[in-house]
């Protein structure tokens, strides 16, 4: 089968897409991708690339065609719309030419929705089914990062939603809660599948030596590791964050971040003004095929998002990293990963945006016994691979994607 995966983000961006592109091919499946060149989330072009036109690239045997984009800079405002709008364009404009008939055209698509619009061009002149994998509402994300807020504006890119949605022959849904917004635009049932997030094969529990590089960074020294690793943004909810770790100041417990983003400076800023340097430290960021072993010396790991309709939706794509690794999670959140947290057994849940709950788990965790927290995570684990298994879910795809590459495009839908 010939798979083409159409992604504004790509190697060397660090999304799950990287490792379903590896998967297909790994599984005897032809893959080309076509995304733009890499500046997320720093926001400036990595180094090495040049977006001056179309450039080809290659991850292994997987053949990358890069489209020139703005970069997202800042990630605010009327930049981060200009890079979202190019890279559309951009697709659109030169897709055609650089690209070979697929028999199935998967659209992956964390924000922006806007990567729907090439798609359903690509549609049309290949005649070829696209599948839609929604990782993200649109516009409920809009609102929830308050990123868009005029009434109209909404409206518009509702309707857009809607016209993207109809041109796509089926759509995934990484949440089973995001089939009601789907169907709210016109979307009936029989197009809508649930495939969730998994995790990278290299996310599994590792023992670290001794002298392993991480051991600087993280001490082991009778004080509770609590670890939140990713994208350090306004969704994330760092405030409440910052506002328990300073209630907590005097407890035994060290709150270690991993990752970069938007929100970096501002919390950064956040721990000079509130004298906090010594119980919240930053790490930077690394390599995602290094997480497991920075988590293997976390006593807990966090993810929190702020209390929104679009966020309780959500699976956090990092709660399966977490549970893969067999580490108990703190989750701070409300809606889907809160119950898949306390559906595994693998932690402790509160309330989003809700510093005093927050701080108040992280207490009953100083309390438990490592054997106590060590069984959470074992649960995590079990509940993990029953679930979120990487083979598993790469086998229900090919089963997904096949099917609508052999129906081929659904004259119902077709504009």
């Amino acid at each position: 089968m010939k798979v083409l995966i159409l992604s504004q983000y790509f190697w060397p961006e660090t999304f799950r897409i990287n490792d379903v592109a590896q998967g297909l091919h790994e599984q005897g499946h032809q893959v080309e991708v076509l995304t733009g060149f890499p500046n997320y989330p720093s926001g400036q072009f990595q180094a090495g690339y040049a977006p001056r036109g179309p450039a080809r690239d290659a991850l292994g045997k997987i053949g990358i065609h890069r489209v020139p984009l703005l970069a997202r800079g800042h990630g605010r405002g009327g930049r981060l719309l200009l890079n979202y709008l190019s890279f559309a364009v951009s697709a659109a404009a030169f897709g055609p030419f650089l690209l070979r008939r697929p028999d199935v055209i998967l659209v992956f698509e964390p924000s922006p929705v806007t990567v729907g619009l090439p798609a359903a061009l690509l549609r049309r002149i290949f005649r070829t089914p696209v599948v839609f994998w929604v990782q993200d509402l649109w516009p409920e994300s809009l609102v929830a990062t308050g990123s868009l807020r005029n009434r109209r504006a909404l409206a518009l890119v509702s309707r857009m939603v809607s016209w993207i949605y109809r041109h796509c022959d089926l759509l995934l849904v990484q949440s089973r809660a995001f089939s009601r917004s789907l169907v709210d635009h016109g979307v009936s049932l029989s197009r809508i599948e649930y495939l969730p997030n998994s995790a990278e094969a290299f996310y599994r529990p590792v023992e670290l030596p001794a002298d392993a590089p991480e051991r600087r960074l993280v001490p082991q020294d009778g004080v509770m590791n609590l670890m939140f690793a990713g994208n350090l943004g306004v969704s994330q909810d760092l405030e409440t964050l910052v506002e328990a770790a300073a209630e907590l100041r005097h407890e035994p417990v060290r709150w270690l971040i991993l990752g970069d983003g938007r929100q970096r400076p501002w919390l950064e800023e956040e721990i000079r003004r509130r004298d906090l340097q010594g119980c919240v430290q930053l790490l930077g960021s690394h390599p995602a095929d290094t997480m497991p072993r920075f988590f293997a010396l976390a006593d807990v790991l966090l993810v929190s998002l702020k209390d929104n309709p679009a966020f309780r939706a959500t699976i956090p794509s990092k709660l399966q990293s977490y549970l893969a690794c067999g580490r108990p999670v703190l989750a701070a959140l409300n809606g889907e990963g809160a119950r898949v947290t306390r559906d595994a057994g693998a932690g402790l849940t509160v309330p989003a945006e809700r510093p005093d709950e927050l701080a108040r788990a992280v207490r009953e965790f100083i309390r438990l016994s490592p054997a106590e927290r060590e069984e959470m995570g074992e649960c995590g684990r079990r509940y993990f691979l029953r679930n979120f298994e990487r083979q598993y879910l790469l086998r229900q795809l090919v089963e997904l994607l096949g099917s609508v590459a052999a129906r081929g495009i659904t004259k119902e839908h077709t504009a």
